[in-house]
């Protein structure tokens, strides 16, 4: 059991402890002409990369110019230099968080995100439990994939607005702590990702890459593992466009010293058989019981022993997979897991009892009308199920029901009855539920037939090293 004495992390109890932001020079010529130049496919130098994103944080390079610049990216792209100075130059646009006070290896995951997607939850502690310190900074849901941020958000107490020194005082407590971003770290990149969503640059490599990897390297880390996604539930649809944006995050990362690697897993199906907040919150703590379905825990382990490898705390993926499993037989992760809900001001007693959490006014089941096999469960339309039940946000300013969503997924190969559920609505009044009721009905698909065995098909695709 954690030390109860230690209590939560009060709130601006320590100073600061971060490193300032690096001091750039203006830009030397006009902003237009930066644009102009990558309007015309031209490569942008290093400090005309720097200049502008420093005039653009410091607000001397309006949004208009920002967007102008993005709009040029996108349509052109970025070569891998000019990505890792793009990447570099937000980074340091603020302040970068001071890790040294930590003695075990400083290591974190990221993923692209998909539909149930609960991996960090159960990721951070069992590291932690396996010798790594794992300072996670995490975002909020967006569209139709979920949030780690809103599923610890759904733990009554739980902050994830710690400061820097807030956050490493946890980590140094119990190895783990995965909070939301600061508005010191990365501020270009804060101001970039809203102007993006609303200029229809979102899907582009470059920006991709450095807004995430900008984030990442913010936290003083020696290794980062990407999860990176593709299918109908995740952002990249294609696994060419999967094989991409990884290459290229890890080049970046290595390009600045650090250990990367990338895997690549199928989000074509949730993961796991929940999808929401509390109800991720819940089956998050039964894969630390080692409870956990077996696609969710396939990527979860897969995930950690990257890590541990890339730290140099296993020899091999085999050593760190029984190192991981260790961690959850012996009930050590759970008690991580705990430990740093206890440091965050969330409420312990989660881990025992999930009605701390508060509950949707409705549990229904959203029945098979006919029996059949299962032959898929798809991603996007569970995720938008969801998502209008209040879930998710279709804007950022958006708040969410952290009670609604919905449980007891079946999966593909699964076969029902007419009349059984095929998963649980988690519903309040407010909740569309006839449109999410429309959107579950298309996301079932049943055959009278069996379909293939597909219990040798592994959702990891590929890892780059």
């Amino acid at each position: 059991m954690s030390d109860s004495s230690s209590g939560s992390v009060p709130p601006h109890s320590v100073p600061p402890l971060s490193i300032p932001p690096l001091s750039i020079p203006p830009l030397s010529i006009p902003p237009q002409w930066v644009i102009e130049k990558k309007r015309d496919k031209e490569v942008l130098s290093e400090e005309e990369i720097r200049g502008f994103i420093a005039g653009y944080t410091d607000g001397s390079i309006p949004d208009y110019q920002m967007a102008a610049l993005a709009m040029a990216i996108y349509l052109n792209g970025m070569t891998f230099e000019e990505t890792a100075f793009l990447t570099d130059a937000m980074m340091r646009s603020g302040e970068l968080l001071d890790t040294s006070s930590l003695t075990r290896p400083k290591a974190d995951k990221h993923s692209t995100g998909g539909i149930g997607d609960k991996v960090s939850l159960v990721l951070g502690p069992i590291a932690a439990a396996c010798g790594l310190d794992v300072p996670m900074i995490s975002g909020r849901g967006l569209g139709i994939t979920g949030g780690t941020l809103d599923k610890f958000e759904a733990i009554p107490g739980y902050r994830t607005d710690l400061s820097e020194a807030e956050m490493i005082k946890v980590i140094q407590a119990c190895g783990c702590s995965i909070v939301g971003q600061t508005r010191s770290l990365a501020p270009a990149d804060k101001k970039l990702y809203g102007l993006r969503d609303v200029t229809a640059t979102v899907p582009s490599i470059p920006l991709i890459t450095a807004s995430i990897m900008c984030k990442k390297l913010a936290e003083g880390i020696d290794s980062l593992v990407l999860d990176v996604k593709w299918g109908r539930g995740a952002f990249m649809k294609e696994l060419d466009q999967a094989r991409d944006l990884a290459s290229n995050m890890v080049q970046v990362g290595r390009s600045m010293d650090k250990k990367v690697s990338a895997v690549i897993t199928r989000m074509d199906q949730p993961l796991g058989r929940s999808a929401g907040n509390a109800v991720e919150v819940q089956e998050s703590i039964d894969c630390l019981k080692g409870n956990g379905p077996e696609d969710l825990m396939e990527v979860t382990l897969a995930l950690t022993a990257e890590m541990l490898v890339l730290s140099e705390v296993a020899d091999s993926p085999e050593a760190a997979l029984a190192q991981c499993q260790a961690a959850i037989d012996s009930g050590a992760a759970l008690e991580k897991f705990r430990h740093m809900v206890e440091l965050h001001g969330g409420n312990p007693a989660v881990i025992d009892d999930p009605t701390v959490m508060t509950a949707a006014q409705s549990i229904e089941p959203f029945a098979a009308r006919n029996a059949g096999y299962v032959t898929d469960v798809d991603a996007e339309a569970i995720g938008r199920g969801v998502l209008v039940l209040g879930a998710g946000r279709t804007r950022a300013e958006d708040g969410v029901d952290h009670a609604v969503g919905v449980s007891q997924l079946v999966k593909a190969g699964e076969f029902v009855e007419a009349g059984q559920p095929l998963c649980l609505v988690h519903a309040n009044p407010a909740s569309q539920l006839e449109e999410a009721h429309d959107w579950f009905g298309k996301a079932f698909s049943l055959s009278d037939e069996a379909p293939e065995s597909n219990a040798s098909l592994s959702l990891i695709t590929e890892t780059l090293r």
